[in-house]
């Protein structure tokens, strides 16, 4: 068995006494694991640093077993993440999203979204904005999406400003305003042209915080609280210095 995918690098762990066994977000493979020979060399160290960019070849004698990856660096982003106690935080608390994810179970959308994600992990005004956005697309690919395309209540998509906690879907102010006590508040970031807004508004704070308490949510609600795991450490402090007042 073997194919050629380009890769996002997630993490690796020590195997004997020169390899790794790496995992890697691939584009038309999943979240993969392989088998590294000479891993932590001088020269393949640089190489397999979380968020790094890059080309893998993967063998194995059969489907099911670990093999090994041939790596090939494409474009690394570690040292431009390592100046950056957000992109840090961010570069973690993104893998550990992805591995929610099933294992070899192809999502080419969240490996597109990793990617931007990753190369405007060091913008404090874009990458709160952008992360807020990938954990809505995990939350879709796991079966949670959140409907925020029109009113749950009126089926207009006019002055959408909440958020339904039991079914997901956007709720207008005039609909809401009787419950608003027990909606949650829907950023105008997060919404199109069709709902009223732009898709890209200057960051403000609040909107950022609402953003994140929205998907936190979901998916302590969905994913974390099933699964009896914590809400990760490494984003609340991404959140702690994404919604900090320049």
């Amino acid at each position: 068995m073997q194919w050629t995918d380009d890769g996002v690098v997630l993490g690796l762990r020590r195997q004997g006494e020169t390899g790794v066994v790496l995992e890697v977000m691939t584009l038309d493979h999943g979240r993969h694991l392989g088998l590294v020979h000479g891993g932590r060399s001088r020269r393949m160290q640089p190489v397999l640093q979380t968020g790094n960019h890059v080309r893998l070849t993967w063998r194995a004698r059969l489907d099911e077993s670990l093999g090994a990856f041939a790596v090939e660096p494409l474009e690394s982003a570690a040292a431009r993440l390592m100046g950056s106690g957000l992109a840090l935080y961010g570069v973690t608390h993104m893998a550990a999203l992805l591995r929610l994810l099933p294992e070899r179970d192809p999502h080419p959308a969240v490996y597109e979204a990793a990617r931007i994600l990753v190369a405007h992990l060091d913008d404090r005004v874009i990458a709160p904005l952008l992360m807020v956005r990938f954990e809505l697309a995990i939350l879709a690919e796991l079966g949670y999406g959140l409907d925020l395309s029109a009113c749950a209540a009126t089926g207009g998509n006019d002055a959408l400003i909440y958020v339904s906690p039991r079914t997901g879907r956007a709720v207008s102010a005039s609909a809401g305003e009787p419950f608003r006590d027990r909606l949650l508040a829907l950023p105008g970031f997060l919404l199109d042209r069709k709902g009223g807004r732009t898709g890209f508004m200057p960051p403000d704070e609040r909107d950022v915080a609402n953003g994140f308490t929205l998907t936190g949510y979901f998916l302590d609600q969905h994913i974390w609280g099933p699964r009896a795991i914590a809400p990760p450490a490494e984003r609340a402090r991404f959140v702690a210095l994404g919604t900090q007042s320049a």
